[in-house]
């Protein structure tokens, strides 16, 4: 939530870059209760809303698979670093191929994988080939990654890292 004085700062700084003051004045004294409401409807909103993050969810899927960190991102072709990034940075934003490849490494259905890439700001498409052909290994569970890339390569689009 945004503290008073701050509040009060960004209001002078309006104030003060804006040539129209006398009329922005009034609007921003009237409409001060209603940023403060605003956004507590926002935190809540965002607080009921959120899910877990990618990293949370990746290594919830890697625990309940019984796995080591390194036998999942070997299998998924994902180097150690960026592994270890994904590990220690809450925030980190792994590509699209990432996700898919560890998703692919822990042999998750298409559900979990839908989760997964969700949680990392993707989704599969129905109109783009190289999403169909993710969605046809995970609903006949292919989950070799060599398989998958030489069927990515026979339609001629982007492999799997």
């Amino acid at each position: 939530m945004l503290k008073q004085n701050l509040l009060q700062e960004l209001m002078e700084y309006i104030k003060e870059h804006l040539n129209e003051s006398k009329r922005y004045e009034s609007l921003i004294v009237y409409n001060q209760s209603d940023i403060l409401e605003s956004q507590v409807d926002l935190e809540n909103f965002i607080g009921k809303k959120r899910k877990a993050s990618f990293q949370k969810l990746l290594l919830t899927y890697i625990d309940k698979s019984g796995a080591t960190d390194s036998e999942v991102y070997k299998k998924a072709g994902i180097d150690r670093r960026l592994f270890s990034k994904i590990r220690s940075k809450t925030d980190y934003q792994p590509s699209k191929p990432t996700v898919l490849s560890l998703a692919l490494a822990l042999e998750l259905p298409k559900e979990k994988t839908d989760k997964l890439l969700n949680a990392a700001g993707f989704s599969l498409s129905d109109s783009d080939t190289f999403d169909l052909i993710i969605q046809f290994c995970l609903e006949k569970e292919i989950y070799d990654r060599f398989e998958v890339n030489n069927m990515l390569d026979y339609f001629k689009v982007k492999t799997l890292e």
